[in-house]
């Protein structure tokens, strides 16, 4: 780079700008200091995090939580079910979600009913069938204790078909036209057309699906009897620190669960929970405001 151009660049740097990129580091680190004392807890013996000298490193360094929390082989169960759960409710609910929103972006010319039912999506998100209504029919239909009934109740989301329909009438509606003269069927225009220019929205809403199906615990609770059909977030809210069962175990053990606190056992499970959507969000982050800010202006 030429001298000219480094100055120019240093010239653009102004005051305003120190400001502002000022205050995006303090947010960050406001963000990112709570998420590293949560890890540091987790990684530290008990008393010294009952005592509140655990900050921003760990203390007496330790990994019996962690070890405590997968020695059992439920929890690899537990974790692989969530990730099943995640492809598979995530890929129902984001077919569901095309196939209403394309014709429901027409115009009322082009779909006479689009008004009536664009009503009655958005009646369910005021009015709900209730909780015990829904697992009456979950259960009639013989999906308990499977994972239908983690993924079929909440395939559809209101919100997320709004903000999709949202960006489809965005799209100059000359695509469907010129699709229409070439001979194209609604569908091939959905999935030639439509769904290729989408890649920001569709990225942001599938991250939203995604992470509902991930940190859903309540499903799992409701509809599954038994422990081994537990999700992750179901199975580590089901456990819970003992300090009443060290009789009889061994030495080691009894070491390693004296390190661990119910505070450092509770850190722990954060911390698993938080890594796989920390490894994906990086990936779609680029697409989540563009995709939103493009599905929420014409209604």
């Amino acid at each position: 780079m030429s001298k000219r151009k480094s100055k120019f660049y240093l010239r653009r740097f102004t005051k305003g700008d120190f400001f502002i990129y000022s205050i995006l580091i303090i947010a960050s680190f406001l963000c990112v200091i709570p998420v590293w004392n949560v890890i540091c807890i987790s990684f530290s013996r008990a008393a010294d995090v009952e005592a509140g000298r655990v900050a921003f490193w760990p203390v007496h360094f330790t990994k019996a939580a962690y070890h405590n929390l997968i020695e059992d082989r439920t929890f690899f169960h537990a974790f692989g079910l969530s990730l099943v759960r995640v492809v598979l409710g995530t890929s129902m609910s984001m077919v569901l979600m095309f196939l209403m929103s394309y014709p429901l972006s027409m115009e009322t010319e082009e779909f006479p009913a689009r008004t009536f039912y664009m009503w009655f999506i958005i009646i369910t998100m005021l009015f709900s069938g209730g909780l015990i209504p829904t697992y009456i029919v979950v259960t009639k239909l013989g999906m308990r204790n499977t994972i239908w009934a983690l993924t079929v109740p909440g395939a559809v989301s209101t919100y997320n078909t709004i903000l999709m329909v949202n960006y489809f009438r965005n799209l100059p509606k000359e695509l469907r036209e010129s699709a229409a003269i070439d001979g194209a069927s609604p569908m091939r225009t959905l999935l030639q057309i439509y769904i290729p220019v989408s890649i920001p929205t569709i990225a942001t809403l599938t991250l939203f699906c995604a992470l509902w199906h991930w940190n859903d615990y309540f499903h799992g609770m409701i509809y599954m009897q038994k422990q081994e059909n537990y999700p992750l977030m179901t199975f580590i809210r089901s456990l819970t620190f003992k300090t009443d069962e060290l009789s009889g175990l061994p030495v080691e053990e009894i070491k390693r669960r004296s390190e661990m606190g119910s505070t450092t056992f509770n850190a722990a499970k954060v911390t698993i929970a938080m890594i796989p959507v920390l490894c994906v969000y990086p990936f779609v982050q680029k697409y989540f405001v563009k995709g939103i800010m493009l599905g929420s202006v014409k209604g």
